[in-house]
């Protein structure tokens, strides 16, 4: 049950399962010393400890579930959802500041605060952002020293940084005007040359803080193209925080601007480009807010590929936890339903394919469980094995492994004295699958039962069986811990090694705007385990013509 346990439930630590592990193996053996103890001192003592057992167990599960309904929403750990508030802060105070110094400074002899001074709008507005950046620092600090805190403060501080986040656009869209007209009115005003700070003891000069301060502070007609060409090229050297930086200005300060659309979706592909977990995270929510406000783009349905992708590239293993797995599925099959017409369904089936291949894994393993280690050692288990079974049989029925799944399935039907609907599952078995490993104790259950042996389909006869990786390929799928599902590491506009033919160099030759009928460059390389891949189907049934070892490739724990 142990096992069991901990893959179905992939979001408790592993201390928190070792101590689950031990104090039910506690209460078993002190169990069976009450039952057999016959001195009334022992059995008061061991009851004693029964109750303290149950006690820790119950506050360890009332902890564990005060955690767990906190990410019910989201699906994140409590680093992941504060990495992604940091981020946010960081990237709304870097505006601020850039806003900031941009706003022309007629007045600045004048020491006193004018409310209506758009600096003293936007410097409220930074110490709200460090305000509530500390309180997020302080959540995180007690994380990383495994301190108890309420788990649902990150809830008020999520809702905190999606309504500042709001404010400062706000602001920084009302205080544009400002800055341009202090352009305007001042024009031969000069800010005083900014001092970087020294290095080496003070000795040498350091670079300066900011060098895209007066690019991004000021407003002036063509700078959202200049803005637009600087972020490109920093989003591929590498900068991917300062990319957003100028991109976001485009928004922010630029609202009519023809870049406006592809400068929000360049941001969606430098978290994606930056590839780490907070960044994957922000890069499906940003392409989702980029279909929100642009769902008839000719570049909808990739934008919707990649909020897919985001979640599989986060896919551990079969034997984890599988919520990004099922969120990948979802987003997979929504861009189908949708988008029914799309140049990307070859991709997209694959990709789903893969996914259903790591859930339905995932099912298999449990319900081997069920029935291999507690129905045989006489602890139940069995419906338990049978629901797995049951599920991957209607959801996923081009399962590489289906001919165990199809034999598992009738062996439970005859656990339960119910030969007729376990002689179906057989014959099944021996029909489709001909070259299976179990259709000779299929043959002899049937004998048992008394059914008919039917003949093998003469298609499927010549189909090779599922491929399993090697030695080797099994090791390091276990050492990496990532599932084996094809995606691509570029973004839709801009790529790796593509500078020069990117969507975005298009985009820029055509002052912000697409030629119609373009298509991002999608990666087709496949897993590492498995061999070339056919055209998708997207049936509902098993692909007669492809091997076994094509139809569902899935990763082995």
């Amino acid at each position: 049950m142990r096992i069991a346990d901990s893959l179905a439930v992939g979001d408790r630590t592993v201390p928190r399962l070792i101590f689950e592990v031990l104090a039910q193996e506690f209460l078993e053996v002190s169990m069976f010393l009450f039952s057999t103890l016959k001195s009334r001192a022992s059995r008061q003592a061991i009851s004693f400890a029964l109750v303290v057992c149950a006690i820790a167990l119950a506050a360890n599960a009332a902890f564990s579930q005060s955690n767990k309904s906190s990410q019910v929403q989201s699906g994140l750990s409590n680093v992941q959802r504060m990495d992604v508030m940091r981020s946010k802060l960081e990237a709304m105070r870097r505006s601020l500041e850039s806003a900031i110094a941009g706003v022309n400074a007629k007045d600045s002899t004048d020491k006193s605060k004018n409310p209506d001074d758009p600096r003293e709008r936007l410097r409220g507005l930074v110490k709200e952002v460090g305000s509530v950046s500390s309180e997020v620092s302080d959540l995180h600090a007690k994380e990383d020293h495994a301190e108890k805190y309420d788990a649902s403060r990150l809830d008020g501080l999520e809702t905190s940084v999606t309504d500042l986040n709001i404010r400062v656009e706000a602001a920084l869209q009302a205080t544009a005007g400002a800055r341009k007209a202090g352009d305007q009115i001042s024009s031969t005003y000069q800010p005083k040359p900014e001092k970087g700070k020294r290095r080496m003891f003070g000795l040498l000069p350091g670079k300066s803080q900011d060098k895209y301060a007066e690019l991004t502070g000021s407003v002036a007609p063509g700078r959202d193209r200049t803005l637009f060409l600087e972020a490109t090229r920093q989003v591929r050297k590498g900068d991917h925080e300062t990319g957003r930086l100028l991109f976001t200005t485009i928004i922010t300060t630029y609202p009519d601007s023809p870049y406006l659309p592809m400068a929000k979706l360049a941001i969606a592909d430098s978290f994606y480009l930056e590839g780490t977990t907070s960044a994957l995270v922000q890069a499906g929510q940003a392409y989702q807010d980029w279909l929100t406000f642009f769902p008839t783009d000719q570049l909808a349905d990739a934008a919707m590929m990649k909020v897919a992708e985001a979640e599989m590239r986060q896919m551990g293993l079969s034997d984890r936890d599988i919520t990004h797995a099922r969120k990948a599925e979802q987003r997979l099959k929504a861009l189908l339903q949708q988008y029914p017409q799309t140049k990307l369904r070859p991709d997209v089936e694959t990709r789903l394919r893969e996914v259903q291949d790591n859930l339905a894994m995932h099912n298999l393993q449990i319900a081997r469980f069920y029935y291999d280690s507690r129905y045989r050692g006489k602890k139940g288990g069995l419906k338990g094995s049978q629901d797995r079974l049951k599920e991957i049989l209607e959801k996923y029925p081009n399962f590489c492994l289906m001919d165990e799944v199809l034999f598992r399935y009738a062996t439970t039907f005859q656990e339960e004295e119910e030969p007729d609907e376990a002689a179906k599952y057989y014959q099944q078995l021996v029909r489709d699958y001909p070259n299976s490993e179990f259709v000779d104790k299929a043959k002899e259950q049937l004998n048992v039962i008394g059914a008919a042996i039917p003949d093998p389909d003469p298609i499927k006869k010549n189909l090779p069986t599922c491929e399993k990786p090697t030695f080797m390929q099994n090791m390091m799928q276990q050492v990496t811990g990532n599932a084996n599902v094809t995606t691509s590491h570029d973004g839709i506009l801009i790529t790796h090694h593509g500078e020069g033919t990117d969507l975005i160099d298009k985009a820029i030759q055509n002052n912000g705007q697409l030629p119609e009928g373009v298509q991002p460059v999608i990666q087709r390389s496949a897993p590492v385990s498995r061999t070339t891949s056919p055209p998708a189907t997207n049936t509902t049934a098993p692909d007669s013509t492809r091997p076994r070892s094509v139809q569902s490739p899935t990763p082995k724990p």
